[in-house]
């Protein structure tokens, strides 16, 4: 081996120790530098006609386990989804009150039960009045709060959603420009840790709002995709955009980079996929199952205080928007109601009777006057005369006395009947409790006509759990008129929403949507451009199909303003359908207000609602059922968290133990290239001693 070689041998072993000094120099100032993943220098020998010639540095690399990487990633990911669906879940329970206390939601309508308990014992007391309606008045004002939190609750994660989106889009802009550095690197074989560590950083906080596949092309870059394979990240970043019309739920696409067209988004875990489960599922669920509660306290105290009357009775008495004409209204009812007109004392004066067994109105047990549903008006005001009148506009019905008072009771043996409401409260004659939204209660039948025009149009959505859009239906009102027809359209595989679900028209006339069996989909509606009637109702408003429709009804109920300005209004008593010149009532009858006390332990039925399914029991219980299930997602949710916290910490600490720092390796490390570096010097040394002993024995 000539001296030369010695030198050229030496002198690469001083460059290596150089290079490695440098890295553990790198590595022990950056111990504590959050994200930062320690380097080590390639080194292979250098063999020149079979004899070692040195040692050749290659490109400095970051230890990275790409297990782990992965796996810390996915941790994140789903502690991401997880975390904030435990918050928003939490605040929407915490919107009801604490379930384990007396002043929750849930409880405050046994106070009005309570309240009208005691105004039974004394009917004519102004006080037990006063209070009896006050807290009718604050369970439903809660109601209200609860729904228009919830609202904004929803609108808040709107809000959160698109910045969100917004920084998504911002991290995959920073990890393509990185690429760039981090190509010019490798090509040059110049050092491209500082950039891949901070595109390392950018791709964690990443992962924390959606899930992504991370490899790695063949030049060094990073390559991000979705789940399906969508790229978003590589030579060119795409462009996410939530995309949410009205009350329908949103959804995530991806424009890929110098792509004109978008698709939909499929991501399964992140904050974004945490928060479309909230603002599709989560929060209209919970409004759903406050919307159903509501509507059945409201039908309940309702269906009590119109089997009752006031003392004295009113002038009066006006109706519900039913959503319906008068003779799709009328259609279907069975039994016999009576109106009872009396004078200022209570005596009955006249008593008009309608049968609808035999489709007849009667006047004081006269003969019967035969009517239809087209006629029903007419012959009702026939029978009147000049004792009362009747009237119907805008979906409501009105009865009035000429003078003195009015009140509805149905017959004892045969009482009327559409679906589980009697005469005067399917159209709400006598409600306590008035809204502003339509009744779900339609009592429309599979024969009845729906009423909408053929070729109208309406678009629904369904999505899934995560915000996926599955589908965009765009439905056409068929050409068949009865219920039956809209139904089964509704349910069509093509146009309809089969195979997620199907919409099914129950006892009472409510349109449900039931998702399939392993199907847990959400329908929304985008677009209702039906109309029941000219100016009718859209099928949207008549059904209260969709979010919007759910949140509006839990929010729109209040007491009957004429009643809350004279509580003498309030029915608490009974009408004793007494012979024409008989006191109908007494003043001191407390029956009514004792049948409105008893209505929140009466069977009455609930339609689905945020995954509650359909059943019939008391009030009660379904409140108990509804304190339930907020209680089990909030709870389910905070363990999820609180797992996959456990886990990604788990994750990121193998993770960081084999990337990390060791700083008692790095000076073993810095202890053998010293010695390098010092063993290389002494052959240089010994080179030179070697140049001077022979150019001394030339000289």
């Amino acid at each position: 081996m000539s001296i030369n070689t010695i030198l050229s041998t030496a002198a690469s072993g001083m460059m290596a120790a150089q290079a490695g000094i440098r890295t553990v120099s790198d590595n022990v100032a950056n111990a504590n530098t959050p994200g930062y993943v320690r380097k080590v220098i390639n080194q292979t020998s250098l063999v020149s006609q079979g004899a070692g010639a040195g040692v050749n540095v290659g490109a400095v690399a970051r230890v990275v386990d790409r297990y782990l990487q992965t796996a810390s990633l996915a941790a994140g990911s789903t502690a991401g989804k997880s975390s904030i669906l435990s918050e928003l879940l939490d605040r929407a329970q915490g919107l009801f009150g604490d379930p384990s206390g007396s002043t929750n939601f849930f409880m405050n309508l046994g106070e009005v039960f309570s309240d009208f308990a005691t105004l039974a014992n004394d009917p004519t007391s102004s006080l037990s009045r006063s209070q009896a309606l006050t807290s009718v008045q604050s369970f439903f004002d809660d109601s209200a709060r609860i729904a228009n939190s919830l609202q904004q609750l929803q609108q808040e994660t709107d809000t959160r959603l698109k910045a969100t989106v917004n920084r998504v889009n911002d991290l995959l802009a920073q990890i393509t420009k990185l690429n760039v550095d981090v190509r010019a690197a490798k090509i040059s074989g110049t050092d491209s840790a500082g950039s891949e560590n901070i595109q390392s950083q950018l791709i964690d906080e990443l992962t924390g709002l959606i899930n992504v596949q991370v490899q790695t092309s063949a030049d060094g870059a990073t390559v991000l995709r979705t789940q399906d394979g969508f790229l978003l990240a590589d030579d060119r970043s795409a462009t996410l955009a939530f995309n949410q019309t009205g009350n329908a739920a949103g959804y995530l696409t991806i424009t890929p980079g110098g792509s004109a067209q978008t698709f939909d988004a499929l991501f399964t875990s992140g904050e974004l996929v945490g928060m479309l489960q909230a603002r599709n599922e989560e929060i209209p669920g919970a409004l759903a199952q406050l919307s159903e509660f509501s509507a059945a306290a409201a039908r309940e105290i309702n269906r009590a205080h119109n089997d009752s009357t006031a003392s004295p009775p009113p002038l009066s008495l006006t109706g519900r928007n039913t959503g319906l004409d008068l003779p799709a209204a009328v259609t279907g009812f069975t039994g016999i109601t009576t109106l009872a007109l009396m004078n200022g004392a209570g005596v009955i004066q006249n008593r008009v009777q309608i049968n609808f067994n035999t489709s007849q109105i009667s006047l004081n047990g006269g003969a019967g006057a035969a009517f239809t549903p087209a006629t029903f008006l007419a012959t009702l005001n026939g029978a009147l005369g000049a004792n009362g009148s009747a009237s119907f506009a805008n979906g409501a019905l009105t009865v009035a006395a000429t003078a003195g008072g009015i009140a509805i009771s149905d017959d004892a043996a045969a009482p009327s009947n559409k679906g589980t409401q009697g005469f005067s409260h399917y159209f709400g004659l006598n409600d306590l409790v008035r809204s502003t939204s339509l009744p779900l209660d339609t009592g429309l039948v599979a024969a009845a006509n729906h009423g909408f025009t053929a070729g109208q149009t309406a678009t629904f959505r369904l999505t899934d759990p995560n915000g996926v859009r599955l589908r965009d239906i765009n439905f056409t009102v068929p050409a068949g008129t009865t219920m039956a027809n809209l139904v089964t359209a509704l349910n069509a595989p093509v146009s309809g929403v089969s195979p997620y679900g199907q919409f099914v028209l129950d006892g009472n006339g409510r349109l449900n949507f039931n998702a399939s069996v392993g199907q847990p989909v959400t329908l929304s509606v985008v677009e209702d451009l039906t109309s029941r009637g000219v100016g009718g109702p859209s099928m949207t408003a008549l059904f209260g199909l969709g979010i919007g429709g759910k949140a509006e009804a839990a929010a729109s109920y209040s007491l009957d303003t004429a009643i809350y300005q004279d509580p003498t209004r309030l029915a608490t008593g009974r009408l004793n359908l007494a012979a024409v010149g008989v006191a109908a009532y007494a003043a001191g009858d407390g029956r009514g207000a004792l049948a409105i006390s008893a209505s929140g332990e009466l069977t009455t039925s609930f339609g689905r609602a945020g995954g509650l399914p359909a059943a019939s029991m008391a009030l009660s219980r379904y409140a108990s059922e509804v304190a339930g299930s907020l209680g089990r997602r909030a709870n389910a949710a905070d363990t999820a968290m609180q797992s996959a916290q456990a886990v990604k910490v788990e994750a990121d600490a193998r993770r960081t133990s084999y990337e990390g720092v060791n700083t008692d390796e790095e000076l073993i490390k810095l202890t053998t290239y010293q010695q390098a570096f010092n063993a290389s010097a002494r052959l240089i040394q010994a080179s030179n001693d070697l140049y001077d002993a022979l150019f001394g024995m030339v000289g």
